[in-house]
């Protein structure tokens, strides 16, 4: 992994981090600059930091030799919003990648944890696990080591309905001002010195109390977001990503801030858990279901999630091999894997003759060969009902919720249900957080009859009755696949569109965005602008007043990525 000095920069560089923390060549900086469904470019260097001043003093050097600055950690988003955006922009661009900057610091006995740039919430789950305490988000992608921090930047929202997006108040940055001076700003609320060079090592070290810390009037998490889904009149989203309540400081940065740390909620675990399985063939049902349950229940269950038989069939087929990996060999191998797939493809791509995506598809064979790894009533589920909703309830919600599907599937026309055993609910579990990556391995595996992809990210009204039948048939003929799935109480949608070869992508995404537009959706939910989508005017004024030079991750929500936006 070493790099042979080129320039001055370079050389500074490698004087901090050493040369071998310094990626220069197209091989070795391929998996950091290539984004996992969208986007990449070139860059000029990977620089890799492995302690919080390190990062602070690349930073120094970047600015003075006034590069364009990419905050990387995991790089598990899927708009491309951690990567370079092609090759048109006006000075060099670097990227930073902070995954080495992954300790925890709990607080307050686990109430409470600061996070560095790089950990994950992988690691947060088993740090907080012997605590019966757990992380503010569940994603899917916290499997492949998605990263805190990236969640908080993006606002990222994940399947818990009564947490929300990702958020908080609380946060250790370094900021770019209008006369390109860099600054480190302390909004941890904790007293750690006055200098950088003092704050960072403080922190670093540990040297404060971590207990009995002063009460603090700035937010953690978003401990508003539980009554505001339960407002089922309203015609706004719960939650997306240009919503101004939750912009503030590294929360919805998206990069614009070069994040050091934050400091968030936990939350204490429930002592049991019941997962229900719902199949119907009548969509209005589930509606009433849902404004049911966020209306009278006295505590919300822990996830509802809508998955439709074609995302069902799409993550069966297509994700069958990241199922058995985690069932069989833990989500902590999982990281691993898909760097080690990725290094793999990146040797073989030099290989003459040799096809593209070897692993992806060596792994999709061999779980072919596999037997069904789905259960008996989930399978039944498949073939009897095209829209399916499991709710996970825990604690007293867990009898509220039966009580609720035994009065309301007493007439059998409005659908089935049952309550899963703990295999059953782990593998329904399981099954919905792999099928994210159903749209990009279906690519490749069908890349030859197959044309564009286009991934939506949509939060629908609070009030939205029809979220069921929005696109009209004339579009739905110019797709091959349609893969759909929600957070169901939230609203918000993951709609990923295979289109047949010949079909105009930007043409078509422009025509379903009218079409969300009209019902009041605003998008992108949860997975934040990236290099895919628009940001609105308050996200893109938020984005000037964070980095008033644009220096850091220029070009996001298709915004300027000249210096000063000129």
């Amino acid at each position: 992994m070493s790099t042979q000095v080129q320039n001055p920069f370079i050389e500074e560089i490698a004087s901090i981090v050493g040369p071998s923390q310094v990626l220069t060549n197209d091989r070795e900086t391929k998996f950091y600059r290539t984004g996992i469904r969208v986007g990449g470019g070139a860059v000029s260097a990977v620089l890799i930091p492995h302690t919080l001043l390190q990062l602070w003093k690349i930073l120094e050097i970047c600015v003075a030799h006034d590069k364009i600055i990419i905050m990387q950690a995991a790089n598990t988003g899927i708009t491309g919003g951690s990567t370079p955006n092609g090759d048109d922009y006006d000075r060099d661009v670097v990227i930073i990648n902070t995954l080495k900057l992954d300790q925890l610091i709990l607080l307050d006995g686990g109430q409470q944890v600061i996070a560095f740039a790089g950990s994950t919430l992988y690691q947060l789950e088993k740090e907080l696990e012997p605590l019966n305490r757990g992380p503010h988000s569940v994603i899917g992608s916290s499997c492949i080591g998605a990263s805190i921090i990236g969640g908080v930047c993006n606002n990222s929202g994940g399947n818990l309905v009564n947490r929300g997006p990702a958020y908080t108040e609380l946060s250790l940055y370094a900021q770019l001002t209008s006369d390109n001076r860099l600054e480190l700003v302390n909004h941890l609320e904790i007293d750690l010195g006055e200098t950088p060079e003092e704050i960072i090592a403080n922190l670093q070290c540990v040297n404060f109390a971590t207990g009995n810390l002063p009460v603090s009037t700035k937010l953690a998490s978003d401990i508003k977001y539980k009554n505001r889904v339960r407002d089922i009149e309203s015609d706004t989203p719960s939650r997306f990503n240009a919503d101004k309540r939750r912009l503030y400081e590294s929360s919805g940065c998206a990069g614009k801030l070069a994040v050091f740390a934050v400091r968030l909620d936990t939350f204490e675990k429930s002592k049991k858990e019941r997962v229900f399985y719902i199949g119907t063939n009548n969509p209005d049902q589930l509606t009433v279901l849902r404004k049911k349950i966020l209306s009278n229940f006295s505590r919300l269950p822990d996830m509802g999630e809508y998955i439709h038989r074609s995302y069902f069939d799409g993550s069966d087929k297509y994700c069958k091999d990241t199922f058995l990996f985690i069932k069989y060999f833990g989500t902590s191998f999982l990281p691993k894997l898909f760097s080690l797939k990725a290094k793999i493809d990146g040797l073989l791509s030099k290989v003459p003759f040799m096809p593209d995506n070897v692993s992806d598809k060596t792994l999709q064979t061999c779980a072919k060969l596999w037997p069904n790894h789905i259960p008996k009533r989930l399978r039944d589920y498949r073939d009897r009902f095209e829209p399916h909703l499991m709710i996970v309830a825990s604690d007293s919600v867990i009898e509220e919720t039966e009580a609720l599907l035994q009065t309301h599937f007493k007439d059998p026309s409005f659908g089935e249900y049952f309550k899963c055993s703990v295999p059953e609910g782990e593998a329904a579990k399981l099954h919905r957080f792999v099928a994210g990556g159903a749209i990009a391995r279906y690519k490749i595996i069908n890349a030859d009859k197959s044309g564009g992809l286009l991934p939506l990210d949509i939060a629908l009204p609070r009030n939205c009755d029809n979220w069921h039948d929005l696109l009209p048939k004339e579009i739905l003929d110019q797709l091959i696949e349609s893969f759909r799935l929600s957070h169901f109480f939230c609203m918000v949608v993951h709609w990923d569109f295979v289109l047949k070869k010949g079909v105009n992508e930007i043409e078509i995404k422009n025509r379903i965005l009218k079409i969300l537009d009209d019902h009041g959706a605003k998008y992108p939910a949860e997975h934040n602008v990236g290099h895919l989508y628009e940001a609105e005017i308050d996200l893109a004024n938020f984005y000037r007043e964070l980095d008033p030079t644009n220096s850091f991750n220029p070009g996001i929500g298709k915004t300027s990525m000249k210096k000063h936006y000129i």
